[in-house]
């Protein structure tokens, strides 16, 4: 194991060392592109690590992933999230190379999926990812959901009743296999996703690891404010995903869609308007800028370019006034729930687990 750990550590600094030499524009043989060097908003993770405040998500639409990814760095955006089971690593990491942007500059963060949470596969993934997204490391490995399903190839597996099937550990088992990827200098800092509080205390107390990161469901439907302020208080930062509440269509298709999902969308709100009015800004803009005041980071998906712009202009200040207005949307609306279908009570003592419904995720 130490003779592992040593070839691993030394050719990680090798090839960083590639990497060392940061130039405001590169040819990429059709020209010159020049990346923005934008000065965001950032957090220290308790890691000692800096993480924007504003990144790039890659959830769905794998075809045009690459392009945007490269577009959205080039745009001045530098924190990329993705996930093995999104099927666009691949895309991701030629996105990065094509973008001109030193891969020092970039906080990529990606996700373990629930079929590769035994200990002995947790390494494997991590390969396999560093593989695909062509990079001799991240500087964030989260564990996706609690829950831990059968291994083996079959990201979904399912019983004959069409059941999702559990694995054999659990998730400290493989939070402890974590830790030890850390050692190598291939994972900079790990967290978790989709955790409830009672989860991440057993993780604490079982192992006394802080996670650096929980990625969880924010925006002003669902504001989480007790979780919030606990998580704080552990150290642990928290990333925004679906930032925008419902208005992924994602959540109005799925087999598992709540009714909530289908009624007016947060950007949609008036009074999310008028803060928008008063400072210049859009709606959008102003969701985005309320996490980031409220020092979490949010990872909105778009690969359209005048969105990827609006997302990168979305770090402004609000004033005292607009964050008591935009605390009152708090209906505690979640819309990302498979619990049923992952058969996993998941955020069971947290806000926004009624109406759950049972369907399919794929």
């Amino acid at each position: 194991m130490a003779l592992l750990l040593h070839k691993r550590v030394a050719r990680l600094q090798g090839l960083q060392k590639l990497n060392l030499t940061t130039s405001i524009s590169k040819s990429l043989g059709y020209g010159f592109v020049r990346y923005i060097q934008t000065q965001p908003t950032r957090y220290t993770l308790n890691t000692g690590d800096k993480i924007p405040a504003i990144g790039f998500g890659t959830f769905q639409d794998p075809g045009a992933q690459e392009d945007a990814v490269s577009r959205a760095l080039q745009a001045g955006l530098r924190l990329i999230d993705t996930a093995r089971v999104y099927d666009v690593e691949k895309q991701v990491g030629k996105g990065i190379k094509a973008s001109g942007v030193p891969r020092e500059e970039i906080f990529l963060g990606t996700k373990l999926w629930c079929n590769n949470y035994h200990p002995d596969d947790v390494d494997g993934a991590l390969q396999d990812s560093l593989r695909d997204l062509d990079t001799p490391y991240v500087d964030l490995l989260l564990m996706h959901y609690p829950c831990t399903f059968k291994r083996g190839k079959d990201r979904f597996p399912r019983d004959g009743d069409g059941k999702m099937i559990h694995g054999e550990t659990n998730y400290v088992d493989t939070w402890k296999a974590m830790q030890e990827l850390v050692k190598t200098g291939e994972v900079k800092a790990i967290g978790v996703s989709n955790f409830s509080k009672g989860e991440i205390e057993t993780l604490i107390n079982e192992t006394g690891v802080v996670p650096a990161v929980h990625q969880m469901e924010v925006h002003p439907y669902l504001q989480q404010k007790a979780f919030n302020k606990w998580l704080d208080s552990q150290g642990i930062h928290v990333v925004q995903f679906s930032p925008l509440g419902n208005m992924n269509d994602f959540y109005r298709t799925t087999g598992w869609s709540k009714e909530v999902s289908h009624m007016m969308k947060v950007i949609d709100q008036p009074i999310l308007k008028e803060i928008a009015a008063k400072h210049g800004k859009s709606a959008v803009q102003v969701v985005l800028a309320w996490g980031v005041n409220s020092g979490r980071s949010v990872i909105p998906k778009s690969t359209i370019d005048w969105q990827i712009k609006e997302n990168v202009e979305a770090d402004f200040k609000l004033d005292p006034e607009d964050m008591e207005k935009i605390a009152e949307l708090d209906i505690k609306a979640r819309f990302n729930d498979p619990s049923l279908d992952y058969r996993w009570r998941l955020y069971s003592d947290l806000e926004g687990i009624e109406g759950t419904v049972e369907g399919k995720t794929h």
